[in-house]
């Protein structure tokens, strides 16, 4: 088929598809909309919460290992329209539908300047534009050729209000504009009741309900793009106070029943922001003309970053807009497996092409939420790192306990400073562009994070924290995940051999615990616990001498709960007993897999090994071949140096 003749067939199809008959009408068909369903009466609040919470939310799920671990059982609720686009912060969206809730139920939020404020990169642009493009698309009706696309209903005279509001169940608040005042009085001779009311939907790019004022330079900033101004070139046709002067374009007006974003707000000077003032509290913004103030209903979304709010906050003169202003802290993500999740989308959006070995995103993750941490007198930061991302340390065969609120309450503000998401971002794209084999691996991207800190940290006690974590913290962790894998890939049949240890020290750890002897298996024998056995897992963890006997009943009764529960067992059930099992699988192979993995050359045997190994890493792990070869050349240059 012709390549026109198909694409006009979608785009006709699109156009019949998108077509819909707008309202067109007059005053009094209005009201009659209104009586059938007055729910089309809504405030620029009311609207912009119904527009984000109509694809629904839930309440975080018990099972979700979130939810105690990280939050410590408290009720999160998560809204479906932003957890595919964001991650980890979902008491921030809380925060923000909280306020949109209050304030649609004509709260004293509803008079309020939502702020997000935040480090840079922490996300608060994006969020504001994915709430604003809730928007995009709402229908609602307003007064013909009314540059504030007012509501129609405010037409009903005072004096009739009340008469009116009872007979459609619906409140009325505000004024007409001075320009639909005129047409009222002039083409409409005050009948009201004949006044054209039209259809329309919120767009950004048209101007129409959604308004962004980006920071002005102090020489230039002007209150016009706030207010709108009075058309110079229509003064020699109108007299200044006529309201056919005015251009009520300014960003007030075009939000008007929908959203104003303030971008950066306090870069701005303050005389730029006294408009917030009435535009808050009485609901009014000034005119550019003679004319009286101008009725104002909308959602006024403001960010900044720390630096900027608490210079503008320390100054007692701005106390008339800092009351006016609720605002909601956007941290950085101090969760590790979100912080993947971030940049997991940021690289989606890219149009990179390449293989992402296992664990590259981790490792810059690691570095990123450790950088943002503040240091604790009750752990290290890689431990802190791993208690906020909901993982069990264990330490000489026992959980750590340390308590995630212990450590939030011990510092103030954490994670408003630190390394951000764009600067990760960077040194990703940096590492894909430099790459020639089009890959990225862990290595790499240390690599490309470590030269960005040299170049680019200009604090020299912030740049040696971050060399340190970096260097050291973060490599010696992922050294300690790549010996784990290249064992995991080196034993055959891993998960079984794992599963069969666990399933022999649990038998013998009851029958100790018990004091019974052990029946085997296979003859039925009985046999005395292997204490040999049990010591040569336990070892592994740093478990010895009287220790033994807790670590064994910790083990047996942690699985008889389990059990209780119907919960399924295996080796990774329990934390400790798992990083015993394994450790004991990893020193089993380890001089075998040093070997196979440094030799330069190798025998038939050490070959056959060497590829299984390869296909492995493949197969289970995600590798491809090029990036599992660079993995264990730096794993012969680093890993097992003692040995």
């Amino acid at each position: 088929m012709d390549i026109k003749k198909e694409l006009l067939k979608v785009i006709e199809k699109q156009r019949k598809s998108s077509k819909k008959d707008k309202f067109e009408g007059t005053f009094l068909d209005y009201l009659e909309l209104v009586q059938q369903d007055p729910s089309i009466i809504k405030s620029a609040h009311q609207r912009l919460y119904g527009a984000l919470e109509k694809h629904g939310f839930e309440n975080m799920p018990d099972s979700n290992p979130r939810k105690s671990k990280v939050f410590e059982n408290e009720n999160i609720k998560v809204y479906d329209y932003f957890k595919d686009h964001f991650f980890g912060m979902e008491k921030v969206i809380m925060k923000l539908m909280r306020f949109l809730k209050s304030a649609s139920h004509k709260g004293e939020e509803s008079r309020q300047v939502l702020l997000l404020m935040g480090p840079v990169g922490a996300g608060k642009s994006a969020l504001t534009e994915h709430v604003k493009r809730a928007l995009e698309g709402e229908r609602y009706f307003h007064l013909k050729d009314d540059p504030q696309r007012g509501e129609p209903l405010q037409l009903v005279p005072r004096s009739l209000r009340e008469v009116f509001s009872e007979k459609l169940n619906t409140p009325i608040d505000g004024d007409i504009s001075p320009v639909v005042r005129h047409d009222l009085l002039e083409k409409y001779k005050g009948k009201y009741e004949n006044y054209p009311i039209v259809e329309t939907s919120f767009s950004q790019r048209g101007r129409r309900g959604i308004a962004s004022v980006p920071p002005m330079d102090a020489n230039s900033q002007d209150v016009s793009v706030l207010i709108g101004s009075v058309d110079i070139s229509k003064l020699d046709e109108y007299a200044e106070d006529d309201p056919r002067a005015l251009s009520l374009n300014g960003a007030f007006n075009v939000g008007n029943r929908g959203i104003v974003e303030l971008v950066e707000v306090f870069k701005n000077e303050i005389e730029f922001l006294h408009t917030i003032i009435t535009a808050t509290q009485e609901k009014r913004i000034p005119s550019p003309g003679k004319s009286d103030m101008l009725h104002f209903d909308g959602v006024i979304l403001a960010h900044c970053n720390e630096a900027e709010w608490n210079r503008f906050q320390s100054e007692h003169t701005n106390e008339a807009i800092l009351d006016r202003i609720v605002k909601i802290n956007v941290p950085y993500c101090l969760e590790l497996d979100q912080e993947v999740k971030i940049y997991e989308k940021m690289l989606g959006l890219s149009n990179f092409s390449c293989h992402i070995a296992p664990h590259t995103l981790r490792v810059a993750a690691m570095f990123s939420v450790m950088s943002r941490l503040k240091e604790s007198g009750k752990c290290d930061l890689l431990t802190k790192m791993k208690i906020y991302n909901g993982e069990e340390v264990i330490e000489k065969g026992r959980v750590k306990k340390v308590d995630i609120k212990d450590l939030r309450e011990e510092t103030s503000n954490e994670g408003m400073k630190g390394i951000s998401t764009r600067f990760i971002t960077k040194a990703l794209d940096n590492a894909l562009t430099d790459s020639e084999s089009s890959m990225i691996t862990p290595i790499s991207v240390m690599e490309s994070l470590t030269s960005m800190i040299k170049d680019q940290i200009i604090d020299e006690e912030f740049k040696r924290h971050c060399l340190q974590i970096i260097q050291q913290t973060v490599r010696e962790e992922y050294l300690k995940i790549l010996e784990n894998e290249i064992a995991k890939a080196f034993v055959s049949a891993y998960e079984e051999q794992a599963q069969s240890l666990f399933d022999s020290y649990l038998d013998n750890a009851e029958a100790y615990v018990n004091q019974i002897k052990l029946k085997d298996r296979v003859t039925k024998e009985e046999r005395e616990p292997d204490d040999k056995f049990m010591k040569s897992i336990e070892e592994q963890i740093g478990i010895t001498g009287s220790a033994k006997d807790g670590f064994r009943h910790d083990v047996t009764s942690y699985m008889f709960a389990q059990m209780r529960r119907g919960s399924k067992i295996d080796y990774s059930s329990y934390e400790p007993l798992k990083e015993a099992i394994e450790s004991y699988l990893i020193s089993s192979v380890k001089d075998m897999a040093r070997i196979v993995t440094k030799s330069k050359t190798r025998d038939d045997d050490q070959k056959k090994k060497y590829n299984e190994m390869i296909q492995t890493m493949i197969d289970e792990y995600g590798y491809t071949a090029d990036s599992a070869e660079e993995i264990l050349a730096y794993a012969s240059n680093n890993l097992w140096r003692d040995s």
